[in-house]
């Protein structure tokens, strides 16, 4: 192209100019690839299925205060009421909720012993109805049975024979086997308690979900008598927001010296443990968003500037014959070359920045093709941004080149 050796020498004459938005661009790039591949990271972890059937889901607690509170014959004649509701599918008591961010987790192993390695699990109380209310699937195994149910009181800390994991926590715990293979296996507790597992589960998730053993979890058949019951209930699909009414009513109908608290469904769990997550996205976009604009402000004022000292030369050429679009051509073509430059700059910083956060956040590694596509979206950006100084230049009248300086 005849016309790069006139345009490199242009951009010589404003070294320090050009260096800079290369390196404003570079900046932008670096900031956008791995602002994008955090947001979608984050996307990715917010889709997680946990398991449930969140939409016809909800949970409530039963607090005693009355002296003659007796918790275990309550928290029986409560479940038996509510499983009897139209509309109602199942419900269980349960120590903790998934998604919730509070709950209980311990290590196992398969070997006994404290210099045994341990894998982290999220536990959770649950009865013989415990897997049909949270609508996860067996699928190695068989349920506990209703004569396998036990109480725990708060001080307790033997555990029971049986236990059912996840098949992500089989794998963890049994890499070599698989997840049928799981099933009747030993594993250890407390270091040297053994428990069996009698079932693999499909999914679950634990309370926590920036845990990175979230999907680890296994159900212990054991009710729990620490004062205050959680019961964890499912609906027929639709019914959820009638059966919150009904079961509210039911519960507080019988006067047993109780309090009915905290009724929340598990769309509202959801919402409220990826709600960082969320607001995290939202900064991101805002950030990546204003870049991108000062970027495109700063080309906007670099050409603005480079015009309005070339008026009489570009004068001059349009009296030599040169055509508005040439005149356009040449600024396009000069804000390729520094952009080009600056995403060349931006593919290094950009892969440094991220190799940095993987090393102290453990993020993942970012995904090749986000720097075509950050790089595509910049030149246009930088194309765009160019062009209206541009053509501002194309309209300088050709009898400027005739007028003294």
């Amino acid at each position: 192209m005849s016309e790069l050796g006139p345009i490199f020498r242009a951009l010589l004459r404003n070294k320090v100019g050009a260096l800079l938005l290369a390196l404003q661009i570079a900046v932008t790039m670096t900031i956008m690839v791995n602002a994008i591949h955090m947001i979608e990271n984050r996307s990715s972890l917010m889709a997680r299925p946990s398991g449930l059937d969140e939409a016809n889901q909800f949970y409530l607690s039963s607090t005693g205060y009355a002296q003659d509170f007796n918790e275990q014959l309550v928290v029986e004649e409560d479940l038996r009421l509510i499983r009897q509701l139209p509309g109602i599918v199942d419900a269980t008591q349960i120590n903790a909720i998934p998604l919730s961010g509070g709950g209980w987790s311990m290590g196992l192993s398969v070997e006994p012993g404290a210099e045994a390695r341990g894998s982290g699990i999220a536990v959770y109380f649950v009865d013989d109805n415990g897997m049909n209310t949270l609508d996860v699937e067996l699928i190695a195994g068989r349920n506990f049975s209703a004569s396998e149910i036990g109480y725990r009181g708060r001080n307790a800390t033997e555990w029971p024979q049986n236990i059912i994991i996840t098949e992500a926590a089989a794998k963890e715990l049994f890499p070599d086997l698989s997840v049928s293979e799981a099933v009747g296996k030993t594993v250890y507790i407390n270091n040297d308690e053994p428990m069996t597992i009698i079932g693999i589960m499909d999914q679950l998730q634990a309370p926590w979900v920036g845990w990175s053993a979230v999907e680890r979890v296994m159900l212990v058949p054991q009710r729990t008598l620490f004062g205050s019951s959680r019961y964890f209930i499912r609906t027929e699909p639709g019914q959820r927001d009638a059966m919150i009414k009904a079961t509210e009513k039911l519960l507080l109908d019988r006067d047993v010296g109780r309090l009915i608290r905290n009724v929340r469904t598990m769309e509202e769990t959801r919402d409220d443990s990826y709600r960082g997550h969320q607001a995290l996205q939202t900064i991101l976009w805002v950030i990546v968003t204003v870049l991108t604009i000062i970027t495109a402000l700063g080309i906007v004022g670099m050409v603005t500037f480079s015009v309005n000292r070339r008026r009489k030369q570009i004068g001059t050429r349009r009296a030599l014959g040169a055509t508005r679009w040439q005149i356009i051509r040449h600024f396009l073509v000069e804000n390729a070359l520094v952009t080009s430059c600056g995403l060349i700059l931006g593919v290094g910083s950009s892969i440094a920045l991220n190799i940095w956060l993987v090393d102290v956040f453990s993020l993942p590694r970012v995904g090749w093709h986000y720097l075509p596509i950050a790089m595509a979206v910049l030149l246009v950006v930088g194309q765009l941004a160019v062009l209206g100084p541009a053509r501002r230049a194309a309209a300088i009248s050709p009898a400027l080149a005739t007028r003294s300086a």
